[in-house]
């Protein structure tokens, strides 16, 4: 990582978990409850997105709260349940919403019927790839079934880019990762807050204060080094990170809110790090476009 000694301050580009403010480190504990266990309530548990307040970005995108059209539509092969759903939510039409989020490349989890973190921070990338407006419920209404019989695909953001690699969009708060050239997966996530820190820690014996700008920097990049597991940073604990720029990382966290809140690394809903090592190799270009506005 990156780090320059600037009036008795360390200035780093890098990134960590929890909170964008500095708070307690995570127990062994709620570590591992969080990579096994499957929550179905909005806690910051295993892949739960926690409260965030979204920016301006999402100015113009529909709103999901009308009633959902009764009955079921059928476009193709797909038809809705016409049920209005939310975190909490339990039955068939769960296990239907998370069918078709899985079959467009959306990862909602286990598909149990159970609506939890995981199907929620699935069923907000695909509200904003969509064009609607994602609410910390998660809320599926009418416009969010209408998409899903009709869906829009994700923005190319590297033309020319390899067919192996992943694009950030940071206007959009999501990931795509390219396999072969299609899409494999695409997530929600957190990348950095833009709001610059200075933080007094314990770090290689001795207290130090590391501050910085809490950017991603967009550019073109390729994955490097990684580790599995958790991996403690001197700004927090990074579960199972890819880096790709630096001290910059894919990683998990058990706070991935809708709006910006990271010091500069890109946060990924737990179970999307769980499995991201397998998708994402050594040395595959990784694209960062885009700006969030609050």
């Amino acid at each position: 990582m990156a780090a320059l000694i600037t009036a008795g301050a360390v200035l780093v580009s890098g990134c960590a978990t929890g909170s964008d403010t500095a708070g307690p480190v995570h127990s062994a504990a709620s570590r591992t409850a969080a990579v096994t266990t499957t929550p179905t309530t909005s806690t910051a548990t295993a892949g739960t997105p926690t409260t965030g307040t979204a920016g301006t970005a999402t100015t113009g995108l529909l709103r999901d709260t009308a009633a959902p059209a009764s009955g079921g539509a059928i476009r193709g092969t797909f038809k809705t349940p016409g049920k209005r759903l939310a975190v909490g939510s339990k039955g068939t039409a769960v296990s239907t919403l998370q069918r078709r989020l899985k079959d467009l490349g959306y990862s909602p989890g286990t598909i149990d019927g159970r609506y939890g973190g995981a199907t929620q921070s699935a069923v907000w990338a695909f509200q904003k790839i969509n064009g609607i407006r994602p609410t910390q419920t998660g809320a599926v209404g009418s416009a969010t079934w209408k998409a899903l019989e009709d869906p829009a695909t994700p923005k190319v953001l590297a033309p020319r880019g390899r067919p192996d690699r992943a694009e950030v969009d940071l206007t959009k708060q999501v990931v795509v990762l390219y396999r072969r050239g299609e899409v494999r997966l695409i997530s929600h996530i957190s990348s950095g807050s833009g709001i610059p820190y200075c933080e007094t820690t314990e770090w290689q014996g001795k207290t130090q204060k590391f501050c910085g700008s809490a950017r991603t920097p967009t550019g073109n990049y390729k994955t490097t080094w990684r580790r599995s597991g958790w991996h403690k940073s001197y700004l927090g604990e990074l579960y199972n990170p890819i880096f790709f720029n630096g001290g910059i990382a894919f990683h998990g966290a058990l706070s991935v809110p809708l709006a910006p809140a990271s010091h500069g690394c890109v946060r990924l809903p737990m179970h999307i790090a769980k499995v991201l090592p397998g998708l994402l190799g050594t040395g595959v270009p990784v694209h960062v476009r885009g700006a969030f506005r609050r």
